[in-house]
């Protein structure tokens, strides 16, 4: 007994000791990740030449001159008293420096936030949250604007975070929260946190130091705080126009909705109040919770939300607001920082749909991120019976083998319950975002592409398989197919696929993981294709006597083949995802499927698609054979990926496994070990 016990131990030791090593190697990778976002920053900055790098600044060479002059600089006066001073320096040397010191105080920010965690804290999260926070900052819009010259945004973020965190003392720490005040006057709400939280010495002298930095602001610069205070109403229309997309605020929001004059004001006053009201009691509730990380995005998030003029540099406290736990189950968790990690790292046009009726949110998405944060979001507490212990996934055993000698890696595992509606929306409108993008960015070389539709018209004719001419023709002659074949190929393409989703996500939640898993890495293998091989299809194709059934007639002398050139790639053609997609839709539906209709519309449907795609002369049926690749491809990833962890054992070594299990732990339980042990020796 005392031997197994001590071997046991040893195991157990040697295991700690391995993960923590694991976790160290994980670390420094994450630290060189954020490093090279760093650099990557900090070189966009400097390719600026340094005269019109200077010129950023907004501010005018000669000291006597207003800072408010050129109507670009948008800071309070104190900032600008401050700033105005560094004009006379060299411009090489104040573009390096202010490059580094802006990186510099984003990785202060991330060191200084891990460490304002919610006790407990596991071990994974205390090592690995600063370099993940400071390389998600690294790439995000606020920080991406923040090294512009001439920003401050960055630097109240640190003050207010040392202040709370690091600052030992009541005085110096609301003197850090005054000067972050006077840089951007709507953080005084930071004052009424501390009041209400107990810290009213910091509080008085945050007002204290706001009071005194303002008024020594008026009597440098008189003219400077007249107009920034009074004309402009706390800076209101200065550095752009109040209804432009920077200003994510409330205010610049209802400017773009079209409201002015005095009923925009009272509407602005009153949302004002009312977000301030709700943030403001949420964030002392987190603080005295012992969640003050939280409370102070919170009320960040509100101050940006309702200044006059909240630009999206501001913004940076949003980010901080990951610290809060969202959701009773596990698989719910990561919604919430997946949104807000989306929201503060990509364009508003990736996340949402280029339609009129969405626009008010496109426009407004940083702004309604934050007000969500401050207002909506529901965190929870920490006496909360989740917090530590979420309800844990349900997966599904491991699947035995089918072909022994395919090898197998486990690298997840099979969920069985279904996943968040919002997150897979997310992820499904960011992945075609990106889809777009890449494939419209792949080379369109016209002479490559002319040339590679030459070679497959070449392999084809030499296959016999070059039917493409004959059956266009053929079509075209016909008025009643060509009609159903032009109306197939534009109006199934994303319907089936997307009904096909939706019903497996709501009737079939384990079958839809895979089979959207699928349907991504088909998509991700069609792009390397699209790359690789630019393709002119039939229709781009000179001399060959092609028609375009669905685009009409084209210019062929002209490389932009009308409104379609500047919508997608035309020289995106192989793989063909008209026809990949709509086989995957088939495979589903066939192995799916209860009923044979069902399963023989499920076949019908790919049929069609290769039909319609060779009658209106957009592919060739080589691309047709490319789709069929990347699916198939798709489908074996997934089969490979989600193995199990060894081959499929024969059936008394499976009931001796089995009976061994259950002596040695209680049933269900034996799935979420693994998991729980790390948390636990944490």
């Amino acid at each position: 007994m005392a031997n197994a016990a001590e071997h046991s131990g040893a195991n157990g030791h040697a295991g700690v000791i391995g993960d923590h090593g694991r976790l160290g190697a994980a670390r420094l990778l994450l630290w060189a990740l954020a490093g090279a976002l760093a650099v990557r920053q900090a070189a966009a900055v400097l390719r600026v030449p340094p005269a019109e790098w200077l010129n950023g600044f907004h501010l005018p060479g000669s000291l006597p001159g207003s800072v408010y002059d050129t109507g670009q600089f948008s800071d309070t006066p104190f900032a600008g008293l401050v700033l105005k001073p560094l004009v006379g320096v060299a411009a090489p040397s104040l573009e390096v420096a202010w490059t580094c010191v802006t990186l510099v105080c984003v990785a202060a920010i991330g060191l200084v936030a891990a460490r304002g965690l919610p006790d407990p804290v596991p071990r994974r999260t205390a090592l690995l949250a600063a370099p993940v926070l400071t390389a998600l900052m690294m790439v995000s819009l606020p920080v991406r604007e923040a090294a512009s010259p001439g920003q401050t945004a960055v630097l109240p973020v640190l003050l207010v975070l040392l202040a709370v965190f690091r600052v030992p003392g009541d005085r110096p720490a609301g003197f850090l929260v005054g000067l972050a005040a006077a840089l951007q006057p709507a953080l005084l709400l930071f004052a009424p946190l501390l009041w209400l939280t107990g810290r009213r010495p910091t509080a008085r002298t945050a007002a204290v130091t706001f009071a005194g930095a303002t008024a020594l602001s008026w009597a440098a610069m008189p003219r400077d705080s007249w107009t920034y205070w009074v004309q402009h109403l706390a800076g209101t229309g200065l550095g752009g126009a109040p209804d432009g997309l920077a200003n994510q605020s409330v205010h610049g929001a209802l400017l773009r909705l079209g409201l002015t004059g005095p009923v925009e004001i009272l509407l602005y006053a009153a949302l004002a109040a009312a977000i301030v009201w709700t943030g403001l009691r949420r964030a002392v509730r987190y603080a005295r919770d012992g969640q003050l990380l939280l409370a102070v995005a919170v009320t960040g998030c509100v101050a940006v939300a309702v200044s006059p003029a909240g630009w999206r540099h501001q913004l940076l406290w949003v980010l901080l607001a990951v610290a809060g736990k969202v959701g009773k189950r596990a698989a719910d968790r990561p919604v919430w920082p997946v949104a807000v990690v989306l929201a503060m790292t990509l364009p508003s046009t990736m996340l949402l749909p280029n339609l009129a009726a969405l626009a008010p949110v496109r426009d407004n998405v940083l702004l309604l991120t934050a007000v969500a944060a401050a207002c909506a979001v529901p965190f929870l507490p920490r006496s909360s019976a989740y917090w530590r212990e979420p309800v844990p996934t349900d997966y599904g055993r491991p699947a035995a083998a089918r072909w022994a000698r395919v090898p197998l890696m486990p690298f997840w595992r099979r969920v069985l319950s279904r996943p968040n509606l919002l997150l897979e929306l997310l992820l499904i409108r960011v992945g075609y975002s990106l889809y777009s993008h890449i494939r419209a960015a792949a080379p369109t070389s016209r002479s490559l592409a002319e040339g590679n539709g030459s070679q497959i018209h070449g392999i084809e004719r030499a296959l016999g398989i070059d039917i493409e001419h004959a059956v266009n023709h053929a079509v075209v002659g016909t008025p009643w197919l060509e009609a159903f074949f032009n109306f197939y190929y534009t109006s199934f393409h994303f319907v089936v696929p997307l009904t096909i989703l939706g019903l497996l996500y709501w009737r079939r939640p384990g079958d839809y993981r895979w089979a959207r898993a699928s349907l991504g890495l088909a998509t991700v293998l069609a792009l390397a294709g699209f790359w690789l091989y630019p393709l002119a299809p039939p229709r781009l194709m000179p001399g060959l006597g092609f028609i375009d059934t669905v685009h009409g007639p084209q210019d062929l002398a002209n490389p932009s083949y009308g409104a379609m050139t500047a919508i997608s790639n035309q020289y995106a053609a192989m793989p063909s995802l008209h026809f990949g997609w709509s086989l995957w839709c088939g495979i589903v539906i066939v192995v799916l499927a209860p009923k044979g209709w069902q399963k023989l519309l499920g076949a019908l449907h790919p049929l069609i698609t290769v039909c319609a795609i060779v009658a209106t002369a957009n592919h060739w049926v080589l691309d047709a054979v490319g789709g069929a690749v990347v699916v198939s491809a798709g489908f074996a990833l997934v089969y490979v990926l989600s193995g199990p962890r060894g081959l499929q054992l024969s059936l008394p070594v499976q009931r001796r496994g089995a009976e061994a299990a259950a002596g040695e732990e209680a049933p269900g339980e034996g799935e979420r070990r693994p998991e729980a042990a790390p948390a636990r020796s944490a």
